[in-house]
């Protein structure tokens, strides 16, 4: 049984694990509340003691669903996947969910932190060619494993969460002008992403807190 309360979203629209929880919402259907959480404006309203309150890494997404408050998106992507109808976002074999994990973590914990906002404003005015730097050493590996793992998609012909984190990387990658020719497969497997209706719907050009500048 799940809440019949709609789940709450706390994100920042250029958040690349925002974008993930939002790409696995509209794969699934579901309907959801979004609260904003500047990232920039008055030094990051993350830092504030009422969002520190809601996840204590002052960071984003956080989720509010089921009467549980999650802070990491590949859990809240698992947990919606564990108990909400409509397609199975990790594979049943067991083989393929862990190449899909596998994946999965590799972006999520060996690739985006790296150079995400946080980390980014540390790094002065190597910016660019920092970002560039790391996207491109975890590119190379993921190039490798993805020539072995996919068919349509990812893994397989299904969609699953390590696409999920794919093309919120992919986007990522492409702001800091990497670049994408040198990835074939990565470049494949994004490209057909990013035509289904819940990639587009969830893209940071269009959510309540996207700036007009940058709205598509």
């Amino acid at each position: 049984m799940t809440s019949q309360t709609k789940p709450i979203l706390h994100s920042y629209f250029r958040s690349s694990c925002s974008w993930r929880v939002r790409i696995a919402f509209a794969l699934k259907g579901i309907d959801y509340d979004q609260v904003p959480v500047n990232l920039i404006k008055d030094g990051g309203l993350q830092h504030t003691e009422q969002y520190k309150a809601v996840n204590p890494m002052q960071q984003v997404p956080a989720l509010q669903i089921d009467g549980l408050t999650l802070s990491q998106s590949l859990a809240m992507i698992e947990y919606i996947d564990e108990t909400r109808p409509g397609p199975r976002l990790l594979p049943d074999d067991p083989k393929e969910r862990a190449q899909v994990r596998m994946i999965s973590d590799l972006i999520a914990s060996g690739i985006q932190p790296l150079q995400n906002l946080y980390v980014i404003q540390k790094c002065g005015t190597d910016k660019v060619q920092w970002a560039q730097h790391f996207i491109s050493r975890g590119f190379e590996g993921l190039e490798q494993i993805l020539k072995q793992t996919a068919g349509k998609y990812c893994v397989g012909d299904e969609i699953s969460m390590a696409d999920i984190c794919l093309v919120p990387q992919v986007y990522n990658a492409e702001r800091f002008k990497v670049d994408m020719e040198k990835y074939p497969t990565i470049k494949m497997i994004n490209q057909t992403l990013v035509e289904v209706e819940a990639f587009r719907a969830s893209h940071p050009s269009c959510q309540p807190d996207t700036p007009d500048d940058l709205r598509a």
